[in-house]
């Protein structure tokens, strides 16, 4: 795919979501950290269901700590892998009281740090919290990006290096989302809406479907 190609996605994708934004609630980057490390195979709607419960009782790293694990684990029992998820948030927590003064580090090095929080978990949170260019790849934008050939790798490491090259920088801000959302309701693994897509003419996946 040429550059020319990419550039007339993104601006597409621009004019029709012109503002996206994460389907994750949240309204601190302490919330969207911990709604993020929940959302690890798991589905938004999944996660805001029981970050509503939540977060209105504890939502800083001081209270959710004071819960403990059992405590955290009665509100997030109905996510995927909650057990570890629970003990993953509470180190977190205590990491953050004790070294970072409560407050969620704004660069990558201690992010990653924390207990439970890998290379895209760090990216969304650097990106959605923190308004940094960086591309946290998901299931959603390694299908998108392959599949359309805007960006091709056999890894999630190799996508996000060729998308933060390939896309142009006045995109790359908002990227992440417009990806993960196309992927999400158009692009879909199993059968793409190619005939209600917004960008089929430029996308140059060989199996197209009506």
């Amino acid at each position: 795919m040429n550059a020319a190609k990419r550039y007339e996605i993104f601006a597409r994708l621009r004019e029709a979501n012109p503002h996206p934004k994460t389907e994750l609630e949240y309204s601190s980057p302490f919330e969207l950290l911990v709604a993020v490390t929940l959302s690890a195979q798991a589905t938004d709607v999944g996660v805001n269901k029981a970050t509503r419960k939540l977060f209105p009782i504890a939502n800083t790293p001081e209270a959710i700590y004071a819960l403990g694990i059992d405590g955290l684990k009665t509100y997030i029992k109905t996510i995927g892998l909650y057990n570890a998820k629970a003990e993953n948030i509470i180190k977190a927590c205590k990491m953050l009281i004790e070294q970072h003064h409560s407050v969620v580090p704004d660069n990558r090095e201690d992010l990653e740090a924390l207990p439970g929080v890998g290379r895209k978990t760090a990216n969304v949170v650097l990106n959605t919290a923190f308004g940094q260019p960086v591309m946290a790849v998901d299931t959603h934008i390694f299908r998108v990006s392959n599949r359309t050939k805007i960006a091709t790798g056999k890894n999630v490491q190799e996508v996000e290096q060729k998308l933060i090259r390939f896309i142009p920088k006045e995109f790359l801000l908002d990227a992440h989302h417009w990806l993960i959302l196309h992927g999400r309701y158009t692009c879909i693994a199993r059968k793409p809406r190619c005939g209600s897509c917004l960008i089929e003419d430029l996308c140059e996946y060989k199996d197209k479907v009506e």
